[in-house]
């Protein structure tokens, strides 16, 4: 269950990520499960890639995972990744739509 945590988190905050970002460009004309999605994918890249850049790696050992400072950079990496992934999608889903 340790090794799962820093993931859920990650899925978790990226959707909230996601979801703020998808009310935000509510031009983009996205349905609930792209704007899911993109943030739980997006939440989980991002948290690891901010966890390898901080030194963690988040999500690969449990270990790591334990002090506070790794499951700030969870939220962080996730809710910032999924929100990065979201606006991504969300611009091509846009772009799509026009041509």
């Amino acid at each position: 269950m340790e090794a799962l945590l820093p993931i859920i988190i990650q899925v978790v905050t990226g959707v909230i990520g996601g979801q703020a970002v998808g009310a935000a460009m509510s031009q983009a004309a996205m349905g609930q499960l792209p704007k899911i999605l993109s943030g739980a994918i997006g939440g989980v890249g991002g948290g690891a890639i901010l966890g390898s850049l901080l030194g963690g790696g988040a999500g690969v050992d449990p270990a790591m995972a334990s002090g506070m400072g790794d499951m700030l950079s969870n939220v962080v990496g996730g809710a910032g990744g999924g929100a990065i992934l979201t606006a991504i999608v969300g611009m091509v889903m846009k772009s799509m739509n026009k041509g």
